[in-house]
């Protein structure tokens, strides 16, 4: 039985920059993984959509697919629209088993990658000193993806010895102007903002320029397709695929149990 094909989600997109750190991911997870099928779907109506990459590997055979959706924001579960990707899909080709992993969220392992990130970023503009740090995130997210990152946002403070405040880009919280104001208050000058994107989005790109005319010193690039956000989204696709698995255990022992009632039935008559 081969294991079931990997979809990566992301959000729809139709920036090319965007789009290719998306394809560098699967790319580099495919050749890691190369006894999984791997593909990219984005949500929205961006090709590929996830109806038009489960219709190609459904007419190749494929019956069993895990869609993950590359939300750093989130732990619980998907956005609304990625979760309409799973709908669509399970109305489109009822025939595929097709479940939707837990988003990789705000992990901590991401806060290693966004250190590299930030140093860059420093070097090339030769800063030596910080006296504080801000966390931009995409969103706020669900209920406990908004507490995980309260909580990596501490722990990168323990680590750096810097008061961190976080910032979010898409309105559900403070922005990083207001981030940066509110260190600037309590005296901090030297501030740099560390972004926990994966891509450059239109709103890291917007939140970017707001944070350099705020007075930071850098802005970090976007994670990227960092070899780590592949082994995270392995990890929610094989907790995903065992739950796959169970149903069809679960299946199997209830179609076993049909069939010998069905026996006894024929014994007693």
């Amino acid at each position: 039985m081969s294991a079931p094909a990997l979809i990566l989600l992301a959000q729809g997109t139709t920036d090319s920059q965007v789009e290719q750190v998306y394809h560098t991911l699967r790319h580099e997870l495919q050749s890691k993984r190369p006894t999984i099928s791997v593909h990219l779907a984005f949500a929205d109506s961006c090709p590929p959509t996830g109806p038009q990459v489960i219709g190609t590997l459904a007419n190749r055979g494929v019956d069993e697919v895990v869609l993950v959706p590359l939300d750093l924001s989130r732990v619980c579960g998907p956005t609304d629209k990625m979760a309409a990707v799973l709908d669509s899909v399970r109305a489109h080709r009822p025939e595929v088993k097709s479940i939707m992993a837990r988003p990789i969220g705000p992990a901590v392992e991401l806060l290693n990658v966004l250190d590299v990130r930030l140093r860059n970023a420093l070097s090339t503009v030769h800063a030596t000193e910080l006296d504080g740090l801000v966390l931009l995130t995409p969103s706020w997210g669900d209920t406990r993806g908004a507490g995980l990152i309260a909580r990596r946002a501490r722990q990168w403070a323990a680590h750096h010895r810097l008061p961190v405040l976080v910032a979010h880009a898409d309105g559900s919280g403070p922005d990083v102007a207001s981030a940066i104001a509110s260190l600037r208050q309590v005296g901090r000058r030297n501030i740099a903002v560390g972004s926990m994107f994966i891509s450059p989005t239109e709103a890291y790109r917007q939140q970017a320029e707001l944070g350099l005319d705020s007075g930071a010193l850098v802005i970090s690039a976007p994670l990227g397709a960092d070899s780590r956000l592949g082994e995270l989204a392995m990890a929610r696709y094989s907790f995903a695929a065992m739950e796959l698995l169970d149903d069809e255990f679960a299946t199997d022992s209830a179609e076993a149990d049909e069939s010998t009632g069905q026996d006894s039935v024929r014994q007693v008559m």
